[in-house]
């Protein structure tokens, strides 16, 4: 007779795989229900929470060939989020990916030069973390009713540029939510910063802070941590949860995308059946790639994961290394969503390459917090035998973008243009001719200025918005929405602090404690 857990009301029989339960990756007695995972966003213990299991696609790719956007995302998160009904999934699938997307098909691709750019850039604020925030906010409110939960929400989250704005577009004014968006004040490019500041929404706060991403991530996962201030928390009603990357509200969206994408290749005669696509990810959280790798591991026909990292190449190192040291220099680079040295969603990996074990994994993770590094053992290594590694300097990242224009007048972003410059490295490296998707993560009208210098160098008196239009001009593309709607907003939050002062001013804009 099988052995059965009590998850509050809810029976899990280890025998019936088709139920997907959660649990943190640094206590595996430390379980959840989808919906409970999406609301605490973080374990308790500082963990992440990663499936049970991994779901087997229940449809083939070439039964999902004719599918909308809409209908592969039902048939993916459906396999992970058990707890959600029909109705309810479908509803949030559907708030989430209609007009808002200025394509039909939500996500393009686009070849150019022998490859497939997966444009994810189509959302309201013009970067791939629109395919996961545009869902997230109505996954939470469902989570919380499901959960019978009356405390106000307060989103806390740190971004590297692009998460900020995403999430504050989805939880702005969402009725029973704050968010509280910590960035690097001088870390981000100046379109990502007035999206963010010009935020409307009477639940939003926006702080930049004197420090760097890694500062801002860590300020925020202690706060979660904060016992003390977790039970103030709850005596005002409220309770934190996390849009960033390590909420797996955000991971299963992504998934989605990588399962369309080998579906719309099969559909268009690109790939034959059961013939397997490379994927190429600009990296810097993790989380990305970590989908895609999801998604191979639900059967998805992917073949290589192509790992593309900027300057700060600590993720290249540890595919070459199998040691992961965050303990460099760090560098402000053209891509400044990859300005990260320490890959949050890389734990998932690390506990799944443990075999699951979660004291492993707290071992290493606590090797990482009080001395910058950890080296996972030679078993482990040869568990990453799909994935490669490699990185584009700021010369490669400006010289691919300027190719790329000059040979197809295919205007790429400067992290997309990352991804493109170490796919062609891993082509000279390894021969592999097979179909690839490119992982295009931002609009380069993000980066406007990156972006037309590498392509002439002679734009240095256009202010950022009148780059805007010349790009607009050269690239034959239109102005985005996101960005026509900034040009004379105002300014709604200047509030700049140090590193060390971020709990104060989240106590402060909740009105709690002293």
């Amino acid at each position: 007779m099988p052995r059965q857990d009590m998850i509050g009301k809810v029976w899990l029989d280890k025998v019936d795989k088709k139920e997907v339960f959660y649990s943190s990756t640094r206590d595996s007695g430390n379980r959840a229900t989808a919906s409970q995972a999406i609301l605490k966003g973080l374990a308790e213990d500082g963990g992440l929470y990663v499936p049970d299991h991994i779901p087997a696609l229940e449809k083939s790719v070439r039964e999902l060939a004719d599918s909308s956007y809409q209908e592969v995302a039902y048939e993916v998160m459906r396999l992970f989020l058990t707890d959600f009904t029909e109705d309810e999934l479908r509803s949030c699938i559907q708030k989430a990916y209609d007009e808002k997307f200025d394509t039909r098909e939500i996500v393009p691709i686009r070849e150019a030069e022998g490859a497939y750019y997966l444009e994810l850039f189509h959302g309201a604020t013009i970067a791939f973390k629109d395919m996961a925030l545009s869902i997230l906010p109505h996954l939470m409110i469902t989570s919380a009713r499901k959960n019978h939960v009356e405390n106000e929400i307060v989103i806390l989250t740190a971004t590297s540029g692009d998460t900020g704005k995403a999430a504050l577009a989805g939880f702005a004014d969402v009725e029973g939510t704050k968010i509280i968006v910590f960035y690097p004040k001088n870390g981000v490019s100046p379109i990502q910063e007035k999206q963010m500041v010009t935020q409307k929404g009477g639940n939003t706060f926006v702080v930049g802070i004197h420090g760097n991403f890694d500062d801002a991530q860590s300020g925020v996962k202690a706060i979660f941590g904060d016992q003390e201030l977790a039970a103030q928390m709850a005596e005002a009603g409220l309770q934190f949860s996390s849009a960033n990357s390590i909420n797996i509200g955000r991971l299963v969206p992504q998934v989605v995308y990588y399962v369309y994408a080998c579906a719309q290749l099969l559909k268009r005669g690109v790939i034959r059946e059961g013939e397997k696509i490379n994927v190429v990810v600009p990296t810097g959280n993790f989380g990305n790639i970590l989908a895609a790798f999801y998604a191979k591991n639900m059967g998805a026909p992917i073949g290589r994961l192509i790992c593309a990292s900027n300057e700060n190449k600590v993720l290249y190192d540890f595919f070459e290394t199998g040691r992961y040291d965050r303990n460099r220099e760090f560098k402000l680079t053209s891509s400044p969503s990859m300005d990260i040295l320490v890959s949050s969603n890389l734990e998932r990996l690390i506990y799944r390459i443990a075999g699951d074990d979660a004291a492993k994994n707290a071992e290493l993770m606590a090797a990482l917090s009080a001395g910058g590094s950890y080296e996972i053992t030679a078993q482990m290594k040869a568990q990453l035998a799909d994935f490669y590694g490699n990185y584009a300097d700021e010369n490669e990242t400006a010289a691919r973008i300027r190719e790329m224009y000059e040979h197809t007048g295919y205007v790429l972003d400067t992290h997309t243009a990352v991804a493109s410059a170490v796919y062609q490295k891993y082509v000279k490296d390894t021969q592999d001719q097979a179909v690839t998707v490119i992982a295009s993560t931002a609009s380069p009208f993000k980066f406007t200025r990156y972006v037309m210098n590498a392509i002439d160098g002679s734009y240095d008196a256009m202010s950022d918005l009148e780059l805007v239009d010349e790009l607009s001009k050269i690239g034959k593309v239109a102005v985005p929405r996101a960005i026509e709607e900034i040009r004379t907003a105002p300014v709604l939050h200047d509030n700049v602090c140090d590193k060390t002062q971020m709990k104060a001013i989240v106590k402060r804009f909740l009105g709690i404690g002293a």
